[in-house]
């Protein structure tokens, strides 16, 4: 099920999505054949540790996280994965794993690889395995207000 703080947030900001059912998958790359979308468009949100707050990178299903990069951005080198045990309680609508990129609505700080600015459209997990929503990426750009990565 769509996490309700994601579907209602979209709602009042008169945001066109479309919530695409699938087969149950945990990985990005398995959710974007099942869901039928592009895996250059499927993002996948990844929890860090920045010091002592969580923050969110927002990247291609088959990119993984440069914590180098982010660590040169943020300006510190106390950044490191977070573990899901750590963060689970910070998303309480939403299945473990299945966290949307809306940072923001949980307090957190977002960052985009810039990869994901390429394509018209974005789709994402929204708080569940089975279904993820799919909308314009300038749309979840201006609602998310992520901060650029320049990962490669």
């Amino acid at each position: 099920m769509i996490a309700d703080r994601v579907r209602s947030f979209l709602d009042r900001n008169q945001v066109k999505y479309a919530v695409i059912q699938h087969s149950p998958a945990f990985t990005a790359p398995e959710i974007a054949a099942s869901a039928h979308v592009p895996g250059r468009e499927m993002a996948k949100s990844v929890m860090v540790k920045i010091e002592d707050r969580f923050a969110m990178i927002v990247l291609p299903s088959s990119k993984r996280v440069s914590l180098d990069e982010v660590q040169r951005i943020v300006g510190t080198e106390k950044v490191r994965l977070a573990h899901e045990h750590e963060f689970e309680k910070l998303f309480p609508d939403c299945e473990a794993g299945a966290m949307p990129p809306f940072g923001n609505l949980y307090a957190l700080d977002v960052y985009v690889h810039p990869a994901l600015t390429q394509d018209e459209m974005i789709a994402f997990n929204a708080g569940s395995h089975t279904e993820i929503m799919r909308m314009r990426y300038a749309d979840f750009e201006r609602l998310a207000q992520p901060k650029a990565l320049t990962m490669v």
